[in-house]
């Protein structure tokens, strides 16, 4: 199967809200949960994808860095649970937990929130400005499983140094590409 790129969703879109369940604290967390000052990541992730798999360690890395440096950070993960049970809240907590996820871990039952951010991929990726404002959306970075080239986040790291340091990120941003959300039969 091919990968899926982002649908690359328009710069300067105000984020969508949400109220979904934590799997890793049991909570029901939604946008001014997560928000912070500076900006705040929303990523749309999954525990089967291979793609997601690359980059989990990073992930971790990148709220290891930008927490408490006035980054909010979440990641949601919309799929089928029926059709891929380790997409399941269950199978998700004990993986961000195993994984060390310094951020909450989303479950969206109803892909309500996937379709309200136009999310297409895992990961796919939108980082909102302190006014909730999208300020970038697309790759981490040009690493993919087979490419040989490392992991480092540098793209998605220079939008948000960028914002924290109160400049406007760059308009010449590439989409993600990953395993396609696996919206319900008849859904998607």
């Amino acid at each position: 199967m091919a990968p899926t790129p982002s649908s690359m969703l328009a710069l300067g879109t105000s984020a969508p809200d949400f109220s979904l369940p934590d799997t890793l604290s049991g909570r029901r967390l939604g946008l001014a949960d997560i928000r912070a000052e500076y900006a705040t990541l929303v990523m749309f992730i999954c525990n089967h994808c291979p793609y997601v798999k690359h980059v989990n360690a990073e992930l971790v890395r990148l709220g290891g860095d930008y927490q408490g440096r006035g980054v909010g950070l979440v990641a949601i993960s919309s799929n089928d649970a029926q059709a891929y049970p380790e997409d399941a809240p269950g199978p998700m907590a004990e993986a961000g937990r195993a994984l060390g996820y310094p951020f909450p871990y989303l479950y969206d039952e109803s892909q309500g929130v996937a379709r309200a951010y136009q999310a297409a991929c895992t990961p796919d990726f939108f980082l909102f400005d302190a006014g909730l404002r999208l300020a970038y959306r697309g790759r981490l970075d040009d690493s993919t499983p087979g490419n040989g080239r490392p992991v480092t986040g540098a793209e998605l790291r220079a939008a948000l140094d960028d914002l924290l340091a109160g400049r406007e990120v760059g308009e010449r941003q590439q989409p993600s590409l990953g395993c396609s959300i696996k919206f319900r039969k008849g859904q998607g």
